[in-house]
């Protein structure tokens, strides 16, 4: 079943009273209501009053989805080029994959469309509230951009949010440069980027090869772990698929659970659960989000890939599940608890 953007914490506090799009959706779900209502009643992120507030640091982050939000409308770029430039499918994937990696990007894939992992309808803008998706893209070309190890790991304090921020931009820049790009030889393209987003990034991301969703809900990378920000450009130039990953984390997430036993707001399961994906108790996750004033990011740090595990290790996990106990030994070895770094930016202090 497709998700709902509706239905997603960030579009549920974008509604306001009032609104059409405010009484469509508590007129559905009534059973939200007093929840959101709270919640909206809570301190901004990076805001006064919330636990980690900083006069001259907590804006940072705040500029920084500012800019998102005036730049998130180049997503669709602009008109194709009358005049389409001619190459292979092999050509074509490995300019995206170069120019990708030329911005900053660390993984890339190539998926074919398949809607599993678009939302079904929209929710976040209030101009395009409840549009159903019909995706029409034969190809999403996803990629990953990392954040900091040093940074995530000053979890849940500012640095591990500017680390974020700086992923979202990162990504930003690489999907409308990619957009562009594409539009410029002929064919068309659109960018997915945060606050402007029609799927599902970690589903979108498993579907390209890049890793495969853990049991805090986000996308786990054999190199990086969670310590990355996604972004992708859905688009008609023909493009050669990579498939979906071969990293299969369940029997790795049932067996760890670290991210489960360090969460904050206790919003991640401890149970492990027959469907193919865990569910997070949002809700919860983005009350401790309002407390902090961070987007805590705890779970990533927790996270045993989140340090690099040797691929050696993860090559006999991808062969025989049953290392899974090896690949989890090796990581409590060196680390009795998740990394904590207190010493995050210079410049910060």
């Amino acid at each position: 079943m497709r998700i709902d953007e509706r239905d997603i914490m960030f579009s549920r506090m974008a509604r306001e009273a009032g609104t059409p799009a405010y009484d469509d959706y508590y007129k559905r779900h009534p059973e939200h209501l007093e929840t959101d209502e709270h919640l909206r009643q809570m301190p901004q992120l990076c805001g006064i009053g919330t636990t980690t507030y900083d006069p001259l640091n907590s804006p940072m982050v705040g500029a920084a989805f500012h800019l998102l939000d005036d730049i998130k409308h180049l997503a669709e770029g602009p008109t194709v080029a009358t005049e389409q430039v001619h190459g292979t499918p092999e050509q074509f994937t490995s300019k995206l994959k170069g120019l990708a990696a030329h911005y900053g990007a660390v993984l890339s894939g190539v998926a074919l469309l398949d809607e599993s992992y678009y939302y079904s309808h929209r929710g976040r803008q209030e101009a395009s509230y409840g549009e159903p998706l019909n995706p029409e893209h034969s190809y999403t070309f996803v990629y990953a951009v990392e954040m900091a190890e040093a940074l995530v790991h000053t979890a849940p304090l500012l640095p591990q949010s500017l680390a974020v921020t700086k992923g979202y931009v990162d990504a930003a820049v690489i999907g409308m440069v990619l957009t562009y790009y594409i539009k410029s030889l002929g064919y068309d393209a659109r960018a997915h980027v945060d606050g402007n987003y029609l799927m599902v990034m970690p589903l979108a991301a498993k579907a390209a090869g890049l890793g495969d969703v853990g049991r805090h809900g986000l996308l786990v990378t054999e190199a990086y772990g969670p310590r990355v920000r996604l972004g992708a450009v859905t688009t008609n130039l023909p493009l050669l698929a990579d498939g979906p990953s071969d990293f299969n984390l369940q029997a790795f997430c049932e067996l760890c659970g670290k991210c489960a036993k360090s969460c904050l707001a206790q919003a991640i399961p401890k149970e492990n659960q027959p469907e193919a994906y865990w569910q997070i108790k949002q809700e919860k996750c983005y009350e401790k989000w309002r407390v902090l004033g961070t987007d805590c990011g705890v779970c990533l740090s927790a996270c045993p890939f989140s340090v690099g595990l040797p691929q050696a290790l993860i090559a006999d996990y991808k062969t025989s599940t049953d290392s899974a106990k090896e690949l989890l030994a090796f990581y409590e070895e060196k680390h009795a608890s998740r990394p904590i770094n207190r010493d995050g930016l210079e410049w910060l202090k």
